[in-house]
């Protein structure tokens, strides 16, 4: 059964950090892209970031360029969202999503991701 599970999430001051993880399993985890997108409230659902199968290729939203950082180990089944100088802004329920396709490259768009996780909570705040 295909899964995948998002941990990390957290309550956190202004210039904070937190480490986001997703777990994969039920599928080749290392086959497939993963994004990162974030729901804050009353807004709709937004990409955050995404990274390639291999981990050779990542894109960012401009909110997370230069904060974020995306990385994967499948060895572990596992990406993870590296979040710095978190800003109030930052807080929602972050998913991780698989691509619909194998060894894609996919831009961040919910409509190139099939597989959904439950979602972690992180909150900025003082």
């Amino acid at each position: 059964q295909l899964q995948l599970v998002e941990s990390g999430g957290a309550l956190v001051q202004p210039g904070g950090s937190l480490r986001l993880s997703c777990e994969g399993s039920g599928f080749s985890f290392g086959a497939y892209a993963i994004g990162w997108f974030r729901q804050a409230p009353g807004k709709e659902r937004e990409g955050i970031s995404r990274i390639t199968s291999s981990g050779g290729n990542t894109i960012y939203a401009v909110s997370a360029k230069g904060r974020f950082t995306i990385s994967r180990d499948n060895a572990e089944s596992t990406v993870y969202l590296q979040m710095n100088s978190l800003r109030p802004e930052d807080t929602g329920i972050y998913y991780c999503a698989r691509s619909r396709l194998m060894y894609d490259v996919p831009p961040l768009r919910e409509t190139y991701f099939d597989s959904w996780g439950q979602g972690t909570q992180v909150t900025v705040s003082s």
